[in-house]
């Protein structure tokens, strides 16, 4: 049989103390103001108010334009520095030059806001107008990015099925 030992309790006081010490240690802000480094822990990020919004409504947050952003890199299949410049005067802590948000320039910056507003309008020009003349009970998908994007920076061609026979109808049953 198994003999065990009893643990006393001033041990277990002094276990207690040095977790509760690692846990907060953990836990704590990072010096004076300094970005948190990689692998320290992170509270609820915040992000600076956005600049140069020529398109997006203006009152939007940091973090709501940073949520817009992350949806349209999903629906093009990219990451912020295809449309985001760097600034080179501007070294990260990682030692990488940090993105200039604000920045036009380049070319994928100007097109998303053509894109952008092209998207919009088709919403309220022609969309929402089909959608009020539908009568069937299901919505229609939501028109984003993706609509014609699909994960791709450049839509893929569309190909059509082949013709079908002289009357008759693709999927329908003959």
């Amino acid at each position: 049989m198994k003999k065990s030992f009893p643990i006393p309790a001033s041990a277990l006081t002094l276990l207690a103390a040095a977790l509760f010490t690692v846990s907060a240690a953990a836990q704590a802000p990072s010096a004076a103001g300094a970005p948190p480094q990689q692998g320290e822990a992170h509270g609820p990020r915040n992000f600076a108010p956005p600049s140069n919004l020529q398109v997006l409504p203006k009152d939007l947050t940091g973090a709501q334009v940073r949520q817009i952003m992350m949806g349209w890199a999903g629906d093009l299949g990219v990451h912020c520095d295809t449309c985001h410049a760097t600034d080179a005067n501007n070294v990260g802590p990682n030692g990488r030059p940090r993105m200039d948000f604000a920045s036009d320039a380049k070319d994928e910056k100007r097109m998303a806001r053509i894109m952008y507003t092209m998207l919009e309008t088709d919403k309220k020009d022609y969309v929402a107008k089909v959608a009020a003349m539908d009568k069937m009970a299901e919505p229609a998908a939501p028109l984003t990015c993706g609509t014609c994007h699909r994960g791709h920076l450049d839509p893929e061609k569309f190909t059509p099925e082949p013709e079908h026979p002289q009357g008759a109808m693709p999927n329908m049953p003959h």
